[in-house]
């Protein structure tokens, strides 16, 4: 635990060495530096002492920046690509991604978080694939659409938050005349800087058409506290296909019922938060993704905070804001919110808030990287409690 946040700290690289400050050296010393990085460069070498402020800054200095995306801007975009761009092989997906302002042009949320909205038309389907990515839907409105995973065809539906591990085969079809538009997210940054990605194309439609309420996976899975004894080994990755919107809609009703009542149930005052969980190990779902979905009752503010890894949020339902390295936004249905790493962030809600949010922390833990700070606390937690 650190005294104090590190964020407060005047010391940097700069001051400390303005302090140790060397002699200048003589024409003949700065002749054999000069010579000296010539050859360095020319073998493709750099020496620490000249890069240290920015491979090793005091904090985290992320590229990414703070941003939102506007629904009513989104929709209109992706409503028109459905008009000019089909789905089909090529393209693979109507899929329009968010790109940082602050990482220089790439389609990237975040620097290990890719964030896009994906595009059916009326009674389209989008082919089947699978890659190393793994991936997650998540509808903030509509019906229609089935996503195959493995030959299990899921119902897409309002709320519906629908995991999908990689090197699964899916596909997605619309059985109805209307289009659907979802948020995906995926760890295709974090995946591409690893060199560890693989694509493979699947069959031209979906390897199976039905439209059932409710999948294979839900009718093996979704019992609360019973698990199949036909499937006792952990899985890295959920089995589950869809965490449907209405028990999530209860879990969280249901904690600020608890709140009323006097029971502790809330992780603060007027903020009901669920984690969506992998039933074989009680871990997240994804390994390289963590999923939430948070309630604030009106007028409720969470305190700033700054972690390190990066998130996305989505505006479900109500207004609200958030308010990133002090710039406080107002935010409606649908809107998309990046917080970069390290980025002070919090959240006000003018009427009840409903907030979905996905984010890369568990390769942080995992790493033992991870370091959080809330504003008015006088420790920091991180990698070594």
């Amino acid at each position: 635990m650190s005294a104090f946040p590190e964020t407060t700290r005047e010391t940097s690289h700069e001051s400390v060495k303005n302090v140790m400050v060397a002699s200048e050296p003589t024409p003949g010393e700065a002749a054999e530096l000069e010579a000296m990085y010539a050859t360095m460069s020319r073998e493709n070498m750099v020496p620490l002492w000249t890069q240290i402020d920015e491979l090793m800054p005091m904090v985290p200095s992320p590229a990414a920046v703070p941003h939102v995306w506007r629904w009513d801007t989104i929709l209109p975009l992706a409503a028109r690509a459905g008009d000019l761009v089909p789905v089909g092989r090529g393209g693979e997906r109507r899929a329009i991604a968010l790109a940082n302002p602050g990482l220089g042009g790439l389609p990237y949320a975040t620097p290990t978080l890719w964030a896009a909205v994906q595009y059916l038309g009326g009674l389209e389907t989008a082919p089947e694939h699978r890659h190393s990515q793994s991936a997650f839907r998540f509808v903030v409105e509509g019906e229609g659409v089935w996503t195959v995973v493995n030959g299990d065809p899921v119902r897409m539906s309002r709320g519906d938050f629908l995991p999908q591990p990689g090197w699964n085969f899916h596909g997605h079809h619309n059985d109805t005349d209307a289009p659907m538009a979802w948020i995906d997210g995926l760890d295709i940054p974090f995946v591409r800087g690893m060199d560890a990605g693989f694509f493979e194309f699947g069959t031209e439609r979906v390897t199976d058409e039905a439209t059932p309420d409710i999948s294979r996976s839900e009718r093996l899975w979704c019992h609360p506290g019973l698990r199949p004894l036909s499937r006792l080994e952990d899985t890295p990755a959920t089995p589950i296909g869809a965490y449907r919107w209405e028990y999530t809609d209860r879990a969280l009703s249901e904690q600020l019922a608890l709140e009323d009542e006097g029971y502790p149930a809330t992780v603060g005052q007027g903020h009901a938060a669920v984690r969506y969980a992998n039933p074989t190990t009680g871990g997240d779902v994804i390994p390289t993704i963590r999923a939430e979905f948070h309630r604030l009752r009106p007028g409720v503010a969470t305190r700033t905070t700054r972690e390190v890894g990066s998130s996305v949020y989505q505006v479900f339902e109500g207004q609200g804001a958030f308010v990133l390295n002090g710039e406080r936004t107002t935010v409606t249905k649908g809107d998309m919110i990046v917080v970069p790493s390290w980025a002070a962030a919090s959240i006000e809600a003018e009427t009840q808030f409903d907030l979905f949010t996905f984010g890369d922390q568990p390769i942080f833990e995992r790493l033992h990287l991870n370091r959080t700070f809330i504003e008015g606390q006088t420790t920091t937690k991180d990698q070594h409690q």
